[in-house]
């Protein structure tokens, strides 16, 4: 109790209220509660009392974990860990963290030096299983979280494969939004008399946000709107839907005086938790990212989220709006719209259960600038550096700016040879020509690059 006091949290939402007593008592659990419902606390309590109580075996093992927690993505998994080792701690539980992108060499220390529990993505894990650097024989308590993330990913059936790995007395618990695309199967085939408990209705909308349609004339006054969306004060998170987009946003936007970074794909995990960093600490009010963030980000405080370009079907759209209004906290979610993009965004909003009526808006308007609120101080990005001289060839260089762009990543050189090369870096380099900020149809960007999913 003192663990969950020290961070604040004095009541439990409804999940927690359902759940806890049946987790408690080692029952194996569905639970079906949207983004944002507090469903990392109703494992966590359980698990951690439950291994440091009744399951407690004594001396931990070398990889040999007793109690396992399965995520679909690298930010997610860092996130449970974060909720789940304060209360770890204060039974003196080790927690480890595990996933690809890095280098596997601190895991392996991790296991080798004994862990209680693993909080791991699928992938990673099952390829320290078969290097027999990890074993799940031992575990006694198993959840899947976001299932049907896991499913949307494709990580099934690394999953079934990592659950026959587990004994099958074991208490499983099962967090999914949706039963699609399998992971009906996984419930039947691994739960045992498990007891439903649902919050919400799947994919409901969350009670806390007030949804918004701004209709556009054109890109250029949707550059205008969301460079205005993004000036206020409070954080906000704006989605792309492609990582060149992400990219390129975050850096016209730390050019105009507001610090952004981007989270997408092409980031390497140190990028993507220098920017999540920066973005949790208030050094950039702004991240602009692909849906590869819409799962795995958990951000306190987040006043608005921003579909710059609409995703493609409903839960997208659900699970990217769940960045903000969460765990009772209040939000707005604005939709950007051109003439092109209506007849689809209609129905996208029926699919999700969300009635809101398009508003026409330009960056001037009443109602956008009463949504955006105070204007925050204008940031002069990273001044640019001298040219650097070079003896025979000269060089003329495009300094990144330390924020936004490719996450402090190094930029490429162009040309070879003894001609003058240009070197451009990842960060907010010389502006280049107004351009769109990213309308959902275009199949084109700047300089003709083909449009990549995020």
């Amino acid at each position: 109790m003192k663990a969950l006091a020290d961070k604040g949290i004095t009541s439990p939402f409804p999940i927690q209220v359902d759940t806890l007593p049946d987790t408690l008592s080692g029952r194996d659990v569905l639970g079906r509660g949207k983004t944002g419902s507090g469903k990392t606390l109703a494992f966590s309590i359980p698990m951690v009392s439950r291994l440091a109580g009744e399951l407690s075996g004594g001396k931990r093992r070398p990889g040999r974990p007793v109690g396992l927690i399965l995520a679909p993505t690298r930010e997610l998994a860092t996130q449970i860990t974060a909720t789940l080792e304060p209360l770890a701690a204060a039974y003196d539980l080790r927690v480890t963290t595990i996933f690809g992108g890095v280098s596997q060499n601190r895991q392996v220390s991790a296991l080798k030096g004994g862990v209680d529990i693993v909080v791991a993505c699928p992938g990673r894990l099952e390829d320290l299983m078969k290097q027999k650097f990890v074993s799940l024989d031992a575990v006694e308590i198993t959840v899947l979280d976001e299932a049907d993330h896991m499913a949307d990913l494709g990580f099934l059936p690394v999953v079934t494969r990592i659950l026959n790995a587990t004994p099958q007395q074991g208490q499983r618990l099962l967090f999914s939004a949706t039963l699609d695309n399998g992971v009906d199967k996984l419930v039947k085939r691994f739960l045992k008399n498990e007891v439903l408990h649902s919050v919400d209705e799947a994919n409901s909308p969350v009670a806390a946000m007030t949804h918004h349609v701004f209709d556009v004339d054109g890109v250029e006054a949707k550059r205008k709107l969301v460079e205005r969306l993004a000036s206020g004060t409070g954080r906000r998170i704006l989605f792309m839907r492609t990582k060149h987009q992400a990219r390129k946003l975050a850096r016209q936007l730390t050019e105009a005086g507001i610090p952004s970074v981007d989270l997408h794909g092409n980031l390497s995990q140190a990028a993507r938790d220098r920017n999540l960093a920066s973005f949790s600490a208030g050094e950039a009010r702004v991240l602009v990212a692909t849906d590869v963030a819409a799962r795995g980000v958990h951000v306190d405080d987040v006043q608005l989220v921003v579909h710059v370009d609409p995703p493609a079907e409903h839960k997208a759209y659900l699970h990217r709006s769940g960045r903000t209004a969460r765990a009772g906290s209040a939000g707005d979610v604005v939709t950007v719209v051109l003439p092109e993009q209506r007849k689809d965004l209609a129905v996208l909003m029926r699919k999700a259960a969300i009635k809101v009526t398009p508003v026409r808006s330009t960056a001037d308007s009443a109602h956008v600038l009463d949504l955006v609120g105070d204007i925050a101080p204008h940031v002069a990005p990273a001044p640019k550096a001298a040219p650097a001289s070079n003896g025979g060839g000269g060089r003329n260089q495009r300094p990144g700016g330390a924020q936004g762009g490719r996450g402090g990543q190094g930029g490429r050189a162009h040309g070879q040879g003894g001609g003058a090369r240009r070197s451009r870096s990842g960060g907010a380099g010389r502006p280049r020509a107004a351009s769109s900020t990213g309308g959902g149809t275009r199949t084109a960007s700047a300089g003709g690059s083909r449009r990549r999913q995020g």
